[in-house]
């Protein structure tokens, strides 16, 4: 496809988000159209996501133990989005998938499924959610894991893989399928075929993976995948866990409760087995449905759409990024391939923090600012302090991407026109004038935020 052809991919949105005509405030009185580069964090939901909540809305009633008729509709949207879920995935038919609150959550609940005494291969380049359950798992379980440093290249760091995965066995390999912070993977059929030869089997983090590309447990020969509704364009408290049964029937109950047990006397409980089994309480029916609705809505997209359509936006930031002096795209690997729509970047000297809050306060940009969950991998790329993040989605644009772009320069070349100040550990403006939502609560909401900016608290 012609560079010509792939840009005019990116001209206009790729499917309808809620919100995507949002107008902010500026510091200078005037009002402009959301800029949103931050879909790696949380995506906006589509507007078929939440027409479908809408619609389903009145027929929300108790899941799976009411005999009413509501209840019966209910349970049954419930664990047809469950099938949904499973098959935007590939799931083989022997797989089973768990409804979880978000990637985090799946991947938890996956650590308590390992095997007593299995050991779990992780590298130092993952996303917190995938790199701190298996570390906390092995405390008095007989399980032990290994944190695998990652190699300048793909190749070298396969290499490595294979080494260690030869060095002593292996229940697990954990990886990311596409990083929170560049974009880029490891081959997963390469790290499949290596784990396979060793006897373990592979779980992937796709929270950056499934919402940019077309992913199969089945093709993959991939054991397990975890997701998040929020990064799949259905904000509404839902992920996902999907994979081979054995391990989640035999697991420890992720949340004990009504619904996940067959049988309770006071001596002893009969568990079910999964997904019962760690879903206990009752479940977001809401956020399955949206969940499910968001899972048809990327899958019903003509064949390379969507890939076309990120590649494009990542190439005109990536391309445009190299004309602003001091900037610096940070990479993993300096030989991976197609990475996903997801771009960290350093400014040379300039504090990313404030880098971030003067993109919002003075251009209506949205980016993401700090160490993305990913204190190891930013120390791997040699960035202590932290990194601007831009990302794209199915509602990004060009135009978004050149307001980027345009801050950016203005930035270097000019400065802030406003005064910013550090308030509990986050950049903010000073005497911040701008008008606010009439939101009730609002403001001990943006309290709360201020709040998680402070000082972190060593374990």
């Amino acid at each position: 496809m012609s560079v010509t052809a792939i840009t005019s991919c990116a001209e206009t949105a790729l499917l309808p988000v809620v919100g995507g005509d949002t107008r902010v405030p500026l510091v200078d009185g005037r009002s402009v159209p959301y800029a949103n580069l931050d879909y790696a964090a949380s995506a906006p939901a589509l507007e078929s996501v939440a027409a479908r909540v809408v619609e389903v809305l009145p027929l929300y009633a108790s899941v799976h133990r009411g005999a009413g008729y509501l209840s019966q509709v209910s349970t049954a949207l419930y664990e047809a989005s469950r099938s949904t879920v499973a098959r935007f995935v590939g799931a083989r038919p022997d797989d089973v998938a768990v409804i979880t609150r978000n990637t985090t959550d799946a991947l938890n609940l996956l650590a308590g499924c390992v095997p007593d005494g299995g050991r779990v291969l992780v590298l130092d380049v993952e996303h917190h959610a995938n790199l701190l359950p298996w570390v906390r798992s092995v405390r008095g379980s007989g399980r032990t894991a290994t944190i695998l440093p990652s190699a300048p290249t793909v190749a070298e760091t396969l290499t490595a893989l294979r080494d260690e995965l030869a060095r002593q066995p292996y229940a697990l390999v954990t990886l990311t399928g596409a990083s929170n912070v560049t974009g880029e993977a490891l081959p997963i059929a390469s790290v499949v075929a290596l784990a396979q030869e060793a006897g373990a089997r592979v779980a992937v983090d796709g929270a950056q993976l499934v919402p940019h590309r077309a992913f199969s447990l089945a093709d993959s020969g991939v054991d397990y995948v975890a997701f998040s509704g929020h990064k799949t364009y259905a904000p509404f408290g839902a992920g996902a866990l999907v994979g081979r049964r054995d391990w989640l029937d035999a697991g420890t109950p992720y949340l004990a409760g009504g619904g996940a047990v067959r049988d309770v006397r006071t001596d002893r409980t009969l568990w079910q087995p999964a997904p019962a089994r760690h879903e206990g309480g009752s479940p977001n029916v809401l956020g399955a449905v949206a969940l499910a609705e968001a899972c048809d809505a990327l899958s019903a997209l003509p064949a390379g759409a969507l890939v076309e359509h990120e590649r494009a936006l990542r190439e005109r930031l990536v391309d445009g990024l190299a004309g602003i002096p001091g900037a610096r795209v940070l990479r993993l690997w300096s030989d991976s391939t197609d990475p996903v729509g997801v771009v960290a970047f350093t400014l040379g000297d300039h504090d990313s923090g404030l880098v971030a809050a003067y993109l919002s306060a003075e251009h209506g940009i949205g980016v993401r600012d700090g160490r993305f969950c990913a204190h190891p991998l930013l120390a791997r790329v040699g960035v202590t302090g932290g990194a601007i993040r831009a990302s794209v989605g199915v509602g990004t644009t060009t135009e978004t991407v050149d307001r980027l772009l345009a801050g950016l320069r203005a930035y270097v070349t000019d400065g802030p026109a406003a005064e910013y100040e550090v308030v509990d550990g986050c950049w903010t403006v000073a005497d911040d004038t701008r008008p606010r939502p009439a939101v009730t609560g609002i403001d001990a909401i943006a309290a709360t935020a201020a709040a998680a900016c402070g000082p972190a608290v060593e374990d």
